[in-house]
């Protein structure tokens, strides 16, 4: 017997996959009717029915690429896919015929199709729910996809297209192929399968499967190593003192190593982790922009709308600007209408073949510089809407009023800091630093973007951060709160490129004179901390030994190719989460593999942060932990295939790999892969939070989602004691202490 699988050790067992002896499937492979009348005829129908539903779903789900819409979007997903079904004659070119007659049959609603189908198939009850997670995921794309739309529904909003919906189209397929092709052969090799389907593991089985002991170990080995670096003694640290610099970084796993290197060249600056949104509730409207986006986890909604303007003082330059900003973005459109339409595009290639060699060229060598985002502008934008006294939040919806009203601003503020364990000991110059990825002809940009700000870069949520605590009325009603933020402490935003690991400074026209040596100071230890970050990252770019001009160089080019199919390993070996003071971490190498969230329990005596962290920035890091995961562990269902073949479906709804198959998702292939070996090795997030035990378990009970990731082994959860002892969670829900065993 052989294990159809990648060439991974650290595979757990999943019953769909496909385990094939060498004279055809095994009892544990689950057999829809497409395949196996693919193995009667020799033709691959599954392909065929994945492809069609593919070619559905993308127009249905259109919501930019298409000039031409759909005409049953009025329709649910299902009642669409009937009418569309009616007068699909592939088919017929395929050799099934009578498929729309039998169609038109069918009934309208998704529920009775299903009960149909299953009559039809003549499923029993006990092989019903392993044949239907496997219809599903044999379009598992697309059924994530409506699965997130579910997610999304307001009641507010009516129904949206359901995961039933698509399970329907699935089933009828097979009961269609099931009646239009019924002969002997079928009936019989159907009913052979269908005794074969397979049972779901019991949790009592699954702990049984080598392949889940062996992950298991792995998984151990690196706790290992993690628990004998956080059992050092902790850093040094001025007790007492306020820091001179304190830079608040998002964080994401390639902060680490920023901020290791940031303290390596000023061991006086204090860092700190926070979710990159940095507390903001908003929704961001960039200057000149038309449609505002979530710049928050996605599981908060937005409070307030922001958005970005130019000082009232420019004037006539600002109105002047704003045209010629709307003015771009509608050509923009118009030109890519004009590529793309049915009647244009061939003659556009024709027509301007030879106009576009300069620009082929040039980016191809890496010569052109990417198009700067719309806050990247440099337009001096204070973002007026954020704090000016006369507006208002966001109450009525889109169209509403925007800004963060005066009442609002100190219990935001409040939020921030207490979230933040910064109550006190502000230092004279405080740092928010967002994060963004520069890449080009990248339509995964938004997975190297910040992940607490819903997938874009964080430096709105930065410069509103910054803005909002160095207001002197939000500060003076602080002070009231028992929050006194001294009169010399200046809070500034900034921006990491974590693809050429340099950090940029905003609004630097307003800082008082009184601060402008510290900000040149910070400057020139924000260039040391890129050189030596950069320098480290080299190593894993297998660039080294190149110099360090040469480094930079490299990483810049990488930035700006558009054939580069790695532009940054983004969160490739993320592993862990801490949630402690950096204390328990300062001076240690993570290798850039831990998210670390700054927290103090002591200030935080209603365990309300406590709460927060398990059930915000740790489950963020617990889905971006498992995307990494699937996408090497069985990457054909839950990665997304070869970069070089993606093309965009629906606008921005996700790829394909080539011109059909199914919406891909997770990551591409050399996301976690180098072309060689693996980057990523997929582990189960490892969570360590310093609080008290009882505390950890009150938030656990509070929280049945955190609850059931926990109790399911998907978060391996440990506590650190002051004393600095581990203690791990087991799986019958109590604590033990934790010794590493010593590497012989």
């Amino acid at each position: 017997m052989a294990l159809q699988t990648l060439d991974s050790p650290w595979n757990l067992p999943h019953f769909e996959q496909q385990l094939v002896h060498e004279n055809g499937p095994s009892p544990k492979t689950v057999q829809l009717v497409t395949d196996v009348l693919g193995r009667i005829d020799g033709q691959d129908w599954s392909s065929y029915v994945v492809e069609r539903i593919s070619r559905y779903c993308a127009a249905y789900f259109d919501t930019a690429q298409a000039l031409w819409s759909m005409p049953w979007k009025d329709r649910s997903l299902y009642q669409g896919w009937l009418e569309f079904s009616r007068i699909d004659k592939t088919s017929r070119m395929m050799g099934l015929r009578g498929m729309r007659r039998a169609v038109t049959g069918w009934p309208d609603s998704a529920e009775d199709a299903i009960v149909l189908a299953t009559r039809i198939l003549e499923l029993p009850w006990a092989a019903l729910d392993t044949y239907l997670y496997a219809a599903l995921l044999s379009v598992g794309g697309w059924a994530g996809w409506t699965r997130y739309l579910g997610w999304q529904t307001d009641k507010n909003e009516g129904e949206k297209p359901s995961i039933r919906e698509l399970l329907a189209i699935r089933l009828a397929w097979d009961a269609l192929f099931l009646t239009l092709r019924q002969n002997d052969t079928l009936k019989s090799e159907w009913r052979s399968a269908v005794a074969k389907t397979p049972q779901p593991l019991s949790a009592a089985d699954a702990e049984d499967q080598v392949e889940v002991v062996l992950q298991t170990a792995f998984e151990a080995g690196y706790q290992r190593e993690l628990a004998q670096a956080l059992l050092e003694s902790p850093g040094a640290v001025n007790a007492g003192e306020s820091p001179e610099v304190q830079v608040v970084f998002c964080i994401d796993v390639r902060s680490e190593v920023y901020r290791r290197a940031l303290e390596t060249v000023s061991p006086s600056t204090q860092t700190l982790g926070f979710a990159g949104f940095f507390g903001i509730p908003m929704e961001y409207l960039p200057f000149g922009g038309t449609k505002a986006e979530r710049r928050l986890p996605v599981f908060f909604n937005p409070a307030y709308r922001i958005e970005e303007s130019l000082s009232p003082q420019n004037g006539e330059k600002a109105a002047a600007d704003l045209a010629r900003r709307h003015t771009h973005l509608r050509m923009a459109s118009i030109w890519k209408s004009f590529k793309t339409s049915a009647s244009s595009a061939f003659a556009f290639v024709e027509a301007a073949g030879m106009w576009s060699a300069p620009k082929l060229i040039s980016d191809s060598m890496g010569w052109t510089r990417p198009v700067p985002r719309p806050e990247r502008l440099g337009l001096s934008a204070r973002m007026q809407g954020q704090l000016g006294p006369q507006l208002g939040s966001l109450r009525s919806g889109p169209d509403g009023l925007t800004g963060i009203p005066q009442a609002d601003r100190p219990s935001v503020a409040q939020s921030i800091l207490r979230n933040m364990g910064m109550l006190k000991e502000f230092g004279r110059l405080i740092l928010f630093v967002g994060h963004a990825s520069t890449t080009s002809n990248n339509p995964q940009a938004t997975g190297l973007e910040c992940g607490a700000c819903g997938g874009h870069s964080g430096e709105a949520s930065a410069r509103v951060a910054a803005a909002l605590l160095n207001d002197s009325e939000t500060r003076r009603v602080l002070k009231q709160k028992g929050i006194e933020i001294p009169s010399e402490t200046f809070f500034i935003a900034g921006l990491h490129d974590t693809t050429t690991d340099e950090v940029l400074l905003f609004d630097g026209d307003g800082v008082p004179p009184s601060h402008h040596v510290d900000v040149a100071q910070l400057r020139r230890w924000l260039t040391l901390a890129s050189r030596v970050t950069r320098l480290e990252r080299a190593d894993l770019l297998e660039i080294g030994n190149a110099s360090e001009r040469s480094v930079h160089a490299h990483f810049l080019k990488r930035s700006r190719d558009w054939a580069e199919v790695r532009p940054e390993w983004a969160l490739a070996r993320n592993a862990a989460f801490i949630a402690a003071p950096r204390t328990r971490t300062l001076g240690r190498n993570l290798h850039g593999r831990v998210f670390l969230h700054e927290y103090r329990w002591r200030n935080d005596p209603d365990l309300a942060t406590l709460g927060l962290i398990m059930t915000a920035p740790m489950i963020v890091a617990h889905w971006i932990n498992m995307q990494y995961y699937g996408s090497v562990v069985d990457h054909d269902r839950l990665g997304s295939g070869n970069k070089v073949l993606h093309n965009v479906v629906g606008g921005a709804l996700g790829v394909l790999e080539g011109n059909g198959g199914d919406l891909r998702g997770g990551l591409a292939w050399q996301s976690v892969h180098h072309g060689t070996r693996w980057i990523h090795e997929p582990m189960r997030l490892s969570a360590y939070i310093e609080a008290p035990k009882s505390a950890i378990e009150e938030v656990i009970f509070r929280n049945p989602a955190t609850k059931e990731l926990i109790d399911n082994a998907w978060i391996h959860l440990f506590q650190i004691d002051e004393d600095g002892g581990i203690y791990r969670r087991g799986g019958d829900k109590n604590w033990c202490r934790y010794e590493p065993p010593e590497v012989k």
